[in-house]
């Protein structure tokens, strides 16, 4: 999600949780309203009562029965009133509701005591002798006996119970009842209102960010090869003003000088990759031919010395200075193909091929060494479970470099009487269909902390099981066959156990 979805989101989010708290604020606070009024109202009512009838127990006892009816007229236009006499341990002994109550019933004195005390109260809650699972406003006022003498005990409390009308039987149609006031609506499209200026604030603000992330991006895809590209091109998004003060400005000066010093940077780069791909290609090409003349002189010596005992010692300097020179052209002609496969200009020359066909080729070439080392070379054809053919788009030459790479890695740090075994198959992958060589062989297997390794250019692997000879004593030969798989998109993995083998993984495109 970007970033101005989220703030707008944010933006809503709090805008609705703003009208929700508010309207649950409103909710209470008219809840409390209606407690105190209907408090100070029932309060005001009993003080009414006690005062123009200041013997009410006296008039229970002559009245008897007619009494109830006298109170039920006192709270005649009071619908949601009920109103009770109770004696000073809450035994309600009149009343006006219709609903029985149980024998000996009694009201909780503890909000009777504090309705009728001298503190002033905000409002009570307390018992509803007629609904017992709901709390309500209730008032009380202390009767006492009609007598000259002062200060007589309480004989007895007038009890009023008030059922505000406001609040609904239910908290959802309180819910709505408040909803349903205008004010709360006119509440919620100010919310709204807010909500939707705040948002066209933000875009308005972020609109820099947006331009800088779309000039970002674009340098990302046109890369710093051309720097009169990157990003003054009339196709290409501005930075936003660099002159500005706030912090989008800020931001813009500093990508802006971070890419001049990338680019002076990729520049001396590139300059230096030139020069160092052009000046090994050179070097490889210089050396080849004194290199190449000087091993036909020590081949010429060799073969006429072979037969001269007398000339042993010198046959044997020979030999010496041969094999090192051959090394040594084959260090050249690799440093040459590795230079020459870096260049940003090389293309490949592809052609749809069987690559089991391939292996079966190159299998041949290496059948004569590998007898005389000891080591059998054989292909194996794909498993029953691939259906396809292992086809790929390949640059025939290059990947026979590769597999032939691989092959005489296994021959040199390969065991006598072993086996090199060559497959190719196809396979379906979660990165799509690929084309799959795998060379297995049975050598002493490869330590686990070389293995990360195995294709850093120059680094040498197994350096107690064979002598550094030739690219592959160089580190050459694995780094040439993983770039040979990155200039078809294609990937290399090693699977080595020290002691059981080595398996190296080319995975191909499939075609």
């Amino acid at each position: 999600m970007k970033v101005r979805a989220q703030i707008a989101l944010t933006i809503a989010l709090t805008g609705l949780l703003t009208a929700a708290g508010v309207v649950l604020a409103v909710l209470l606070a008219y809840e409390r309203f209606e407690h105190e009024s209907s408090y100070y109202r029932a309060d005001a009512f009993l003080k009414r009562v006690t005062t123009q009838h200041n013997d009410l127990l006296g008039m229970r006892e002559r009245f008897g029965e007619d009494f109830d009816g006298f109170l039920s007229n006192l709270v005649l236009y009071e619908p949601d009133t009920q109103l009770y006499v109770l004696d000073p341990q809450g035994r309600v002994l009149s009343k006006t509701g219709q609903t029985p109550l149980a024998p000996d019933y009694r009201v909780a004195m503890a909000p009777v005591m504090m309705a009728a005390g001298d503190d002033a109260m905000p409002f009570v809650l307390g018992e509803d002798p007629e609904r017992m699972d709901t709390r309500v406003v209730v008032a009380a006022r202390p009767l006492r006996p009609v007598a000259i003498a002062p200060d007589q005990p309480v004989a007895g409390y007038l009890y009023l119970v008030t059922r505000p009308r406001a609040l609904s039987s239910t908290p959802g149609a309180a819910l709505h009842s408040a909803l349903s006031q205008p004010f709360v609506l006119l509440m919620l499209a100010v919310v709204a209102a807010s909500t939707a200026l705040a948002a066209w604030i933000t875009a308005g603000v972020t609109r820099p960010l947006k331009r800088l992330t779309d000039a970002v991006n674009d340098i990302r895809e046109r890369g710093l090869e051309d720097p009169t590209q990157v990003v003054h091109s009339p196709d290409s998004p501005a930075l936003p003003d660099t002159v500005a003060r706030n912090e989008f400005g800020q931001l813009a000066r500093g990508i802006e000088a971070m890419l001049e010093t990338l680019r002076k940077q990729w520049g001396a780069l590139s300059r230096l990759d030139h020069f160092r791909r052009e000046g090994v290609s050179n070097l490889s090409h210089d050396l080849r031919s004194p290199l190449t003349a000087t091993t036909a002189c020590l081949e010429t010596l060799e073969r006429r010395w072979i037969d001269q005992p007398e000339r042993d010692d010198d046959y044997r300097l020979v030999s010496v200075a041969l094999r090192n020179t051959r090394n040594a052209a084959r260090l050249v002609q690799s440093l040459g193909d590795l230079a020459r496969l870096d260049e940003p200009a090389f293309q490949l020359q592809t052609q749809v091929l069987d690559l089991g066909e391939l292996l079966d080729d190159v299998a041949i070439r290496f059948a004569q060494r590998a007898q005389q080392l000891g080591v059998n070379v054989e292909t194996v054809a794909a498993s029953a479970a691939s259906a396809r053919a292992p086809l790929a788009s390949v640059d025939v030459e290059l990947i026979e470099r590769a597999v032939a790479n691989l092959i005489d890695n296994s021959l040199k740090y390969g065991a006598a009487g072993g086996a090199i075994t060559l497959s190719a198959e196809h396979k379906d992958t979660p990165q799509g269909p690929q084309a799959v060589i795998q060379v297995r062989d049975r050598g002493p297997g490869i330590a686990a902390a070389d293995v990360p390794h195995l294709f850093d250019r120059f680094y040498q692997s197994r350096q107690g099981v064979a002598p550094a000879t030739g690219e592959g004593g160089k580190g050459l030969g694995l780094a040439i066959v993983k770039r040979i798989a990155e200039l078809h998109g294609g990937e290399l993995s090693v699977a080595s156990t020290p002691g059981a083998g080595t398996v190296v993984t080319l995975a191909l495109p499939a075609a």
